[in-house]
C-alpha cells in the first residue's frame, strides 16, 4: 500500500485552506497513493474565534465534499482533523463561500450545554462513506517558548479510542490519533491491541516541540509497539503567530524512517507500506505479549521484600 502524509500551512482564509488541502489530495493519489492523511486543523488554526468560523457538523457541505473526493479518488483518507461543531447544533455547519466562513442555518444550543467543539479525526473508506470519526482525547494545554497554548478553552476531551479497518486494503487497520496524543503511549497501545496496524497522527506540532521532540517520540511509538506510523504535520506560521515544526513522518514497525518532510515548506511524501513488516517486527520483540499488567497495577513497593 503507497501512503502519503501531506503537509500544509494553514492560513487565515478557511476556504482557501480547504482548496489547498483538496489539490493536495488530489496530488497524492495522482501520485499513486491510496491512503493519504492530512494534518490537524488544516481547514483553520489558532482560538476559538478562527476554529469556529471554520467549524463542522459530521454532515455538513465540507464533510459530504471530503466524502465525494475520496470516493472519486478511490482512496482512504484520513481528513486530518477538523473542529467539529459537538452535538451537531446547526444544520449543515458553516459553509465556506464567497473566500471565507459563514453560517449554514445554525441554531442555538441547549442553554447550559457545552458548545466547545471537538477536534475531530475523520476515515473516508475508498466508496465515500465517513467510517470512524476519532474526537481528539488529550488536549494541548502547555506552555512552550513562552506562549501557552489552552486547547481546552475552546475545545473538549474526546472519549474513547477509535480504530478503522482500510477499505482499499483490509489487511491494514488504521488507529486514529491527533497531535498531543503522540506523548501518551496508554492510547496507543489501546489502538494496538484494538488491531490497528498503522497509526495516523495528523499534527499541528509546535516548531520547538518539533525540533526537540517530534521525531523522536514518533519512533518510539512505531518500534513500541510494532506499527507504522503516519504522522502528517503542519508547517510555517500561521495567522495567530504560532508556528509549526513540519518534518512530517512516514515510519515504519522497526522505527526507521521511509519518508520525511522538510521543516519549513508544504510537501507530500510517500512511502510503500509492507503488512508483513508488523508481523516480523512483533515476532522479533513480543513486547505485547510480555506485559505484566498484574504487576503495573498493584500498588508500587520499596522492593525490599522477595
Amino acid at each position: 500500500m503507497l501512503a502519503a502524509a501531506v503537509q500544509l500551512s494553514a492560513g487565515a482564509d478557511p476556504e482557501r485552506n480547504l482548496a489547498a488541502g483538496v489539490a493536495a489530495v488530489r496530488e497524492a493519489a495522482d501520485r499513486g497513493a491510496t491512503f493519504v492523511v492530512l494534518p490537524e486543523k488544516w481547514l483553520a488554526i489558532g482560538g476559538a474565534d478562527e476554529l469556529g468560523a471554520a467549524a463542522q457538523v459530521l454532515g455538513g457541505p465540507v464533510v459530504e465534499q471530503l466524502g465525494a473526493l475520496a470516493k472519486e479518488l478511490r482512496i482512504d483518507l484520513i481528513a486530518g482533523s477538523i473542529s467539529e461543531r459537538a452535538g451537531g447544533h446547526g444544520s449543515g455547519g458553516l459553509r465556506l463561500v464567497d473566500g471565507g466562513a459563514r453560517a449554514a442555518g445554525t441554531v442555538a444550543a441547549p442553554e447550559g450545554a457545552d458548545t466547545r467543539l471537538h477536534n475531530t479525526s475523520l476515515h473516508f473508506t475508498p466508496d465515500g462513506q465517513l467510517v470512524a470519526a476519532y474526537r481528539k482525547v488529550h488536549l494541548f494545554d502547555a506552555d512552550v517558548s513562552g506562549r501557552r497554548y489552552r486547547e481546552s478553552d475552546a475545545e473538549r476531551h474526546g472519549r474513547e479510542p477509535v480504530v478503522s479497518r482500510l477499505g482499499g486494503d483490509p489487511s491494514f487497520t488504521a488507529g486514529l490519533a491527533i497531535c498531543f496524543d503522540l506523548r501518551f503511549p496508554d492510547l496507543f497501545r489501546a489502538l494496538v491491541t484494538g488491531g490497528a496496524n498503522v497509526i495516523t497522527l495528523p499534527s499541528a506540532f509546535t516548531e520547538r516541540t518539533t525540533r526537540d521532540h517530534w521525531e523522536v517520540l514518533v519512533r518510539a511509538r512505531a518500534i513500541e509497539l510494532g506499527t507504522f506510523v503516519v504522522a502528517a504535520n503542519q508547517c510555517g506560521e500561521h495567522p495567530d503567530g504560532s508556528r509549526s515544526g513540519g518534518g512530517s513522518l512516514i515510519v515504519d514497525p522497526w522505527g526507521r524512517v521511509l519518508a520525511r518532510a522538510a521543516e519549513d515548506r508544504p510537501e507530500i511524501v510517500m512511502a510503500h507500506l509492507d503488512r508483513g513488516l508488523v508481523d516480523v517486527s512483533r515476532d522479533a520483540l513480543p513486547v505485547l505479549d510480555l506485559r505484566r499488567p498484574d504487576v503495573y497495577e498493584r500498588p508500587v513497593g520499596d522492593g525490599l521484600r522477595g
